[in-house]
């Protein structure tokens, strides 16, 4: 049994028994040669799955330990009796953390601005869930859900989000096909809607927002943004790091407890798709005790500014200021020794 494991996931190693076979790799030196005899691959966003990497393959599983899965050809995959299995709400403490104390470090006032959340999954709804707790207005978009018929909040419309929010932040998975496709959901006209002075932040997929766009209305003073995914990454609009006010190298949810659900879950699947007996100990997270959500714990626990100076000075790090990130703690959130 061999698996193959991008080599920037933690705390994965010297989990599988020892008759298993791993290969460390950093995910985008991944190669088809290297998975020609591979019976899985743990992977991040950094590894494209698809027939040109996986068609000689005897691959029976992709675990990514990402929440996107926009980096695997899933049609592809189905059709060829590869299981693929993402990692969903690993990171979305952490998210909420990065939303927050940017939103913060900009001036958003909890007790009068409005905060409009575009994507209610289950980062959305984490950031929502916090909001509430601070008594933030929120408006929310989502128009798969309403679809179908969750209707368990009130959803605005994107012009309503974007014309009624102080601070507009976007929760949705990179798609461009489908009747809501995300790509370049924020573009020109949506840039022209949203009022001056918005903080617009993105920390889903870079090509959600049209980057072009966005720097013209940066450059008028209009808004501003604050930018986690980069479109073409790690090769990023070196202008738009500049223009942005929180310019960060893809690390929103890059949190130490996050980190350790995704690993959890990668591990897990193995377990339950190839019926290997893994080691999940040490892995577990749980609430601190009895911590109430309020906006001095939250700016407390993480400066963006901190990252973002360090990707402003040297944008072209930005894959390595990634990779050896070091993952902050989530304010609710300690895991277990």
């Amino acid at each position: 049994m061999k698996i193959i494991v991008d080599s920037a996931i933690p705390y994965i190693k010297d989990r599988f028994p020892k008759w298993t076979e791993v290969v460390y790799i950093p995910g985008n030196k991944i190669t088809s040669k290297e998975v020609e005899d591979a019976d899985a691959l743990i992977v991040r966003t950094r590894t494209q799955c698809d027939e040109t990497l996986l068609k000689y393959s005897k691959v029976k599983l992709i675990a990514t330990a990402t929440i996107g899965t926009d980096h695997i050809d899933i049609p592809w995959c189905e059709a060829n009796g590869i299981v693929v299995k993402s990692s969903p709400g690993c990171n979305a403490p952490g998210v909420a953390q990065y939303v927050f104390t940017s939103m913060f470090k900009n001036g958003f006032d909890p007790e009068k601005d409005t905060l409009g959340i575009i994507g209610y999954g289950n980062v959305g709804q984490t950031v929502a869930d916090w909001a509430r707790k601070m008594g933030i207005k929120t408006f929310i978009n989502d128009p798969p859900r309403k679809d179908k018929g969750l209707n368990d909040i009130e959803y605005k419309s994107l012009v309503e989000v974007l014309k009624g929010s102080d601070v507009v932040t976007l929760h949705v998975p990179f798609t461009k096909e489908g009747e809501h496709p995300t790509y370049k959901l924020i573009g020109e006209k949506e840039l022209e809607i949203i009022n001056p002075g918005t903080i617009l932040i993105n920390s889903s997929r870079g090509g959600v927002v049209d980057e072009k766009a966005l720097k013209k209305e940066l450059k008028k003073g209009k808004l501003k943004a604050v930018v986690d995914v980069w479109g073409n990454e790690p090769d990023i609009d070196l202008e738009l790091v500049d223009l942005a006010t929180i310019s960060t190298p893809h690390i929103a949810g890059y949190s130490l407890e996050g980190k350790m659900r995704a690993t959890r879950m990668v591990l897990e699947a193995v377990k339950e798709v190839l019926g290997i007996p893994v080691d999940l100990s040490g892995l577990e997270c749980v609430p601190s005790q009895a911590l109430k959500i309020t906006k001095n714990l939250i700016t407390d626990s993480y400066d963006p500014e901190y990252d973002s100076n360090k990707l402003k000075a040297s944008p072209q790090l930005f894959e390595n200021l990634r990779n050896t990130y070091d993952y902050r703690h989530e304010p609710l959130y300690s895991n277990l020794p």
